[in-house]
C-alpha cells in the first residue's frame, strides 16, 4: 500500500488544500492529511477545531484519515509508514521554501520523498492567511472555502 502524508496546519483548510488532497487521493492507497499542531504561526482556530473541519470536509474521500501530529513531519512520516510527502505549490515563491524543507527532510529522514502538486490555476492566489482577513471583514469567501468552514469562520468574527 502506498501510503502519504499531506501536511498542513489548516487554518482553515481552503478549496486550494482540498484540490492538492483529492488528486493525492487519485494518485495513492492512503493519504493521511497530517494537521500540524506545533508550528511558528498563530492560529485562529484550535487544533481539535481544525482537525473536525479537515474531517467533515474529507469525509467523501475513502482512502483519506486524518490524524493531528506534533513535532517533526519526517518522525510523522515515519510513525505512519508513509513513503512520501505531499505538498501543494502556488507560484514560485512557495517552491524557494518548500525545497529548503524538502532538502531538510531528506537529511533527516533519507528514505521519505517530497512530492509537488502544482495548485490548480484557480486556487494560485488562495491562503489561509488571505481566507482569514477577508472572512474577518465580511468578505464573501463562499468559492474559497467548504459550507462548513465558511460558517465556522464567520463564527469566529462575530
Amino acid at each position: 500500500m502506498r501510503i502519504v502524508v499531506c501536511p498542513g496546519t489548516f487554518d482553515p483548510i481552503t478549496n486550494g488544500h482540498l484540490d492538492i488532497i483529492r488528486r493525492a487521493c487519485n494518485l495513492f492507497d492512503r493519504v493521511i492529511i497530517g494537521v500540524a499542531r506545533d508550528n511558528y504561526k498563530q492560529t485562529l482556530f484550535s487544533i481539535d477545531e481544525r482537525v473536525a473541519l479537515v474531517k467533515e470536509v474529507t469525509q467523501d474521500l475513502p482512502n483519506a484519515i486524518v490524524k493531528p501530529f506534533s513535532g517533526l513531519l519526517v518522525d510523522f512520516v515515519r510513525r505512519e509508514k508513509a513513503c512520501a510527502v505531499v505538498r501543494g505549490l502556488r507560484a514560485v515563491s512557495d517552491f524557494e521554501y518548500e525545497f529548503q524543507m524538502s532538502v531538510m527532510n531528506k537529511k533527516l529522514a533519507e528514505e521519505v520523498e517530497t512530492i509537488f502538486l502544482m495548485t490548480a490555476t484557480e486556487y494560485s492566489f488562495l491562503s489561509s492567511s488571505i481566507i482569514r482577513q477577508v472572512a474577518s471583514m465580511g468578505g464573501c469567501i463562499s468559492d474559497l472555502v467548504p459550507p462548513a468552514v465558511e460558517k465556522a469562520l464567520y463564527a469566529k468574527y462575530k
